[in-house]
C-alpha cells in the first residue's frame, strides 16, 4: 500500500541528512516544511517536499524506477488531505514498565497523606507490591492488559516503545514478563524493544541478603534470558535504597558478556554515582537524573550515553526537576520518556510529557519535540529508522487534528491532538 498525504499545513522534524541524535543548542532548531506533502510506500518514507514541487511527477518517477506499481496493478494508493493539519514523526517512548498486573491507587492515597517513595517501599508497597500481583497473574492476563495500554498510547501518537521487566524479581517471573513482551512484539504494530530489569528492587525473601540476590541475577537470570533471546538491553536501579554502584557494576558487566547493552535507572533519589557507572560501560541511556550536578554533566559530555528525563514520575511523586537547561547549555542531548508504570507514573501519554517538558523544565517547544522523537529513539537504539521524517526511514507518523501550529501541541495539554496514526505504512488509528 502507498499513501500520499497532501496539503499538509506543516511537516515537522524533517531531515534531509538524518542524524542519530540532536545535542545542545541544536535542540532549539527544528526543521519543518509548511504547505507540504509526504509520500509513503510499503513501510517506508519515500519522499516529501513543498506543495510548490511537482510531487505527481516525482511519484511517477519513483514508480518507473521501482516498477512496483506496474507489477502490481491492484496496488492500493490512498490519498489523505491534511488541510489545516500537521504531520509529526511518531513519539518514541524509551522508558516504560507497562507490563504489570493491576493498579496501585491505594499507594497514591498514601502519597497524598505524605508518605514518600522509600517509606511506601519499606511497607511492602511500590515495586514489591507489583511483583506480588505479577506473580499471581498468568501470561495471558498480562498480555491482554499490556496490549490495552499499547493501544491507548498508540492512539495518542506513540509509535515506538521500550518495555522493561522488573516486576518479576525471580527467575520464573522475570522470564514470564519478558515472554509477554516478546508476545506483544508479535501482536502490536508499535516498534517494541525489551529491557531486562531484574535488579529493580530486592525481594522480601532476600532482605539482609542483597548480595545473594545480585548473584541470582548474574548466575541464573541473565544466562536464561540470553539463552531465549528475550531482551535487547539490561537495566539496574542504581540509587539510594536500591542497588549500589559496585553491585550495578557487576550486573552490567555480566549482562554485557551476553550481548546486553546497559541502560540505567540513576540519580532519582540522590547522587548515586549511577550516571558514572553507566558512562563507564557505554550505557545507551541513563534515566531519571533528578540529581545531576557538574560532575555528572562532565562525565556525560563526549559519551554515547543519552540523558533521559522522566517528567511524569517527577510530576506524580513531587520530585525536584532534573537540570535540563544546564545540561543542554553544556552541550548535552536530552531525551524525555513517560516511565509508564502503576506506581510512580500511571500514564503513557507522550503529549503530556511534551507539555511537562515545556511547563516544568522550561524547554522550548522545539527542544521538547527533539526530546520525545529523535533523542528518545536514540535512547532505544532505533534512531536510524525512527524519530524523524526522512527518506528511507520507517513510515511511523501521525497527523494532527486541525491546529494552529506545532507550538500548540505542548500548549494545549490534556487533550488528544492526534487524528490519524500511521505505523509501518498502515493507517492503524483514526480518532474522532
Amino acid at each position: 500500500m502507498s499513501i500520499l498525504i497532501k496539503n499538509i499545513k506543516e511537516l515537522i522534524q524533517v531531515e534531509e541528512n538524518p542524524r542519530l541524535k540532536v545535542s545542545g543548542k541544536e535542540m532549539a532548531k527544528l526543521n519543518t516544511i509548511k504547505n507540504s506533502w509526504l509520500f509513503l510506500d510499503g513501510d517506508r518514507i519515500i519522499d516529501f517536499g513543498s506543495s510548490e514541487d511537482n510531487y505527481e511527477l516525482r511519484i511517477k518517477n519513483y514508480e518507473k524506477k521501482t516498477r512496483q506499481f506496474a507489477s502490481s496493478p491492484t496496488r492500493q494508493v490512498i490519498t489523505i488531505d491534511a488541510t489545516g493539519k500537521l504531520v509529526f514523526p511518531s513519539f518514541c517512548d524509551s522508558h516504560t514498565h507497562l507490563v504489570y498486573a493491576g493498579s496501585r491507587e491505594i499507594e497514591y492515597i498514601d502519597k497524598i497523606k505524605g508518605l514518600n517513595y522509600e517509606e511506601i517501599a519499606k511497607r511492602g508497597g511500590g515495586i514489591l507490591n507489583s511483583a506480588k500481583r505479577l506473580h499471581e497473574a498468568s501470561e495471558e492476563e498480562l498480555t491482554i492488559q499490556a496490549l490495552s495500554r499499547l493501544n491507548e498510547i498508540r492512539m495518542m501518537g506513540t509509535g515506538a516503545v521500550e518495555i522493561k521487566s522488573g516486576y518479576g524479581l525471580s527467575v520464573e517471573d522475570e522470564l514470564k514478563m519478558l515472554r509477554v513482551i516478546r508476545r506483544l512484539k508479535e501482536l502490536s504494530p508499535l516498534a517494541i524493544v525489551a529491557t531486562f530489569l531484574g535488579a529493580h528492587a530486592v525481594p522480601v525473601e532476600y532482605k539482609g541478603r542483597q548480595e545473594e540476590f545480585v548473584d541470582l541475577v548474574i548466575n541464573e537470570m541473565i544466562p536464561q534470558i540470553a539463552a531465549e533471546g528475550l531482551a535487547d538491553y539490561i537495566d539496574v536501579f542504581c540509587d539510594h535504597g536500591f542497588f549500589t554502584p559496585v553491585e550495578t557494576d557487576r550486573m552490567l558487566l555480566a549482562g554485557m558478556k551476553y550481548g546486553l547493552r546497559p541502560k540505567i535507572h540513576a540519580n532519582e533519589l540522590g547522587y548515586s554515582s549511577g550516571i558514572q557507572v553507566g558512562v563507564k560501560y557505554n550505557a545507551l541511556s541513563v534515566d531519571h537524573l533528578e540529581y545531576t550536578g557538574d560532575e555528572e554533566i562532565k562525565c556525560l559530555l563526549g559519551s554515547e550515553t543519552m540523558p533521559t528525563i522522566l517528567p511524569g514520575a517527577a510530576f506524580f511523586l513531587g520530585l525536584q526537576h532534573a537540570p535540563v537547561r544546564k545540561m543542554m547549555d553544556a552541550g548535552l542531548p536530552v531525551a524525555m520518556a513517560s516511565d509508564f508504570n502503576p506506581g510512580s507514573s500511571p500514564s503513557g501519554n507522550m503529549q503530556f510529557i511534551l507539555s511537562l517538558a515545556c511547563i516544568n523544565y522550561r524547554m522550548l517547544p522545539e527542544e521538547a519535540i527533539h526530546a520525545v522523537t529523535i533523542n528518545s529513539a536514540y535512547a532505544m537504539g532505533l534512531s536510524e529508522d525512527y524519530g524523524s521524517i526522512a527518506r528511507g526511514k520507517k513510515a511511523n507518523l501521525f497527523i494532527t487534528k486541525p491546529i494552529s501550529s506545532y507550538q500548540f501541541m505542548p500548549y494545549a495539554y490534556g487533550s488528544n491532538k492526534v487524528e490519524t496514526v500511521i505505523l509501518n505504512g498502515n493507517i492503524v488509528t483514526r480518532n474522532a
